[in-house]
């Protein structure tokens, strides 16, 4: 029996977000006789390296700060690299695809995946030594990189246009396992309870770090808009950074008076037990989105979705929610209210209809076979090399 092929992931950091949670879904779903995984972070490796750890999976963080690499830091992967000895380093993200890259040609031309998760729309959409890297990347993509993955159709050609070698890259999606995001009408009382709200109250939210990206200012001024026509909702909102302790957004909360009406979480990692509590979950984003992983999670909770024509967001949702334009509060409340305007029953059509979606076209299972089919062809390749 051929014994199972080891892969090295190297990923930025493990802190809670897209990138990190399709990592860990996917080591958890690769069949192991297949597979055997070791993950490697370059900066901090919690919450979701714990969440590895949990299935058998080691995990190291280097330490390595953010901004502009230094020598050390390839030096120290690449001995890491020849310390694992894999047969493919799959790589996730800007600063690790070219620090793992390199680390892994200088170590002896290991194969080499990289992972791409983010749309560009300009400078504007990086910080300024991301973007520099990525478009070091871009110059480096034909001699780096065996293979190039997108999660999403405008990162592909986003990248190729920055000049990306597009014929290494391949799109594949972010996938949903749909057994542990499900409806669950207990979550929908449990949440108001834990909250002190009327069980039959309306709630909409937004699982998203703070950041200028996904521009919970817009969602702020479209809540104004919603609350004259619907004056009894309440906004649910939970990710990194998203709590009182945040002077700037919770002094805009104020400012707009809507400490009363804006429920604000932090960083939470029941997520599925969230977005089941919604009638409609909801993505405000400006720009870089690529395939927004907590669109689908809310989709295969059952949950109808409004969110912004950023990235692949119009792709997910089809017609079983509404695309609004960024930064437009008017036209992202009027969403809102068609979708709580609509009878009950017609609301729970349309998540039910999302979730359906998710499982016919982003299931985990098409995701994990698409992942396992560009492993084979690049071990393939090698092996003739």
């Amino acid at each position: 029996m051929t014994p199972p092929r080891s892969i090295l992931h190297i990923i930025t950091s493990l802190q809670m977000g897209g990138a990190e949670m399709a990592l860990y879904r996917l080591v958890s779903a690769l069949d192991t006789g297949l597979y055997q995984h070791s993950v490697i972070a370059l900066t901090n490796d919690r919450p979701v390296g714990d969440l590895i750890r949990s299935l058998g999976i080691p995990v190291e963080s280097l330490g390595y700060r953010p901004g502009f690499p230094s020598h050390r830091i390839i030096f120290r992967l690449k001995q890491r690299i020849l310390d694992f000895n894999p047969d493919i380093v799959q790589t996730w993200m800007y600063h690790a695809d070219f620090l793992g890259g390199l680390a892994a040609k200088l170590a002896g031309h290991y194969p080499v995946v990289w992972n791409i998760r983010h749309t560009i729309s300009g400078k504007e959409s990086l910080k300024r030594s991301t973007y520099w890297i990525a478009k070091l990347n871009a110059l480096l993509s034909r001699s780096l990189p065996d293979k190039i993955i997108c999660n999403a159709d405008a990162g592909k050609q986003t990248h190729a246009a920055m000049g990306f070698d597009n014929e290494k890259m391949v799109v594949i999606e972010n996938g949903f396992d749909l057994s542990r995001f499900s409806p669950d009408r207990i979550s929908r009382a449990g949440v108001r309870d834990e909250l002190s709200l009327p069980k039959d109250v309306s709630l909409m939210g937004m699982a998203a770090r703070y950041h200028p990206q996904k521009d919970h200012a817009n969602l702020l001024h479209a809540a104004v808009l919603l609350l004259q026509r619907h004056p009894d909702v309440y906004f649910l909102l939970w990710g990194s950074n998203v709590d009182n302790d945040n002077q700037e957004l919770d002094g805009l909360v104020k400012t707009l008076d809507l400490q009363k009406r804006v429920l604000m979480l932090g960083l939470r990692l029941d997520t599925q037990r969230l977005f089941s509590a919604l009638d409609i979950a909801t993505l405000t984003s400006a720009y870089g989105e690529a395939f927004p992983q907590v669109v689908g999670e809310a989709m295969a909770c059952g949950v109808p979705c409004v969110v912004t024509d950023v990235g692949d967001s119009n792709r997910i949702v089809g017609k079983t929610g509404r695309v609004v334009p960024p930064q437009n509060p008017q036209a992202l409340a009027n969403a809102w209210d068609e979708l709580l305007s609509m009878p009950e029953v017609e609301r729970r059509r349309l998540g039910e209809a999302a979730r359906e979606r998710i499982k016919n076209v982003f299931s985990l299972e098409t995701m994990v076979d698409k992942y396992s089919l560009v492993y084979q062809n690049v071990l393939k390749k090698a092996a003739t090399a």
